[in-house]
């Protein structure tokens, strides 16, 4: 069954400003993706962590450029696309930076607006270099093309 996500507006919604988000996001159909934070360090990276694995640029720009390339990845992982999310929440450690971010944010969602919380953080768990940190919900095709194994039933199980 096809995925169905509907915007929600307010009735007395302003039409004379642009939104970079939507005030809320109705599921009717499809699956729920939960996507884990995603900073510009790489997604699979050591525990504990190794400094060499987190030489990552200075700017917010190219961080927030790396972020939105994992996030993708995540996604395309599975089987959606930036398209399919319904909402994000975005961790800065420099709100003075927001602009930036959003500035990257647009060119990678264009139209597609998810809703979206922006938090300004003093650091971020994954690492002292990061400047942002992007957890996300999407929604797939409820009947996506990547096929769900059904696990067997226990012995325990069989047996009744």
């Amino acid at each position: 069954m096809p995925k169905e996500v509907v915007a929600v507006h307010h009735a007395d919604r302003r039409r004379d400003v642009v939104m970079p988000y939507a005030p809320a996001l109705l599921v009717r159909r499809g699956a729920l993706v939960f996507v884990s934070g995603v900073t510009a360090a790489a997604v699979y990276h050591s525990h504990p962590h190794r400094e060499e694995e987190f030489d990552l640029p200075k700017n917010m720009r190219e961080q927030a450029t790396l972020a939105m390339e994992n996030l993708k990845k995540t996604l395309e992982a599975a089987g959606c696309t930036l398209r399919d999310l319904v909402s994000a929440t975005r961790f800065l450690t420099d709100v003075g930076e927001q602009d930036d971010l959003n500035r990257v944010w647009a060119a990678y969602l264009g139209d597609h607006l998810p809703t979206t919380t922006t938090v300004e953080v003093s650091r971020l768990a994954t690492h002292r270099n990061c400047k942002v940190e992007i957890s996300a919900i999407a929604v797939a095709d409820s009947t996506g093309s990547r096929s769900r194994r059904r696990r067997k039933p226990s012995r325990a199980r069989r047996r009744r």
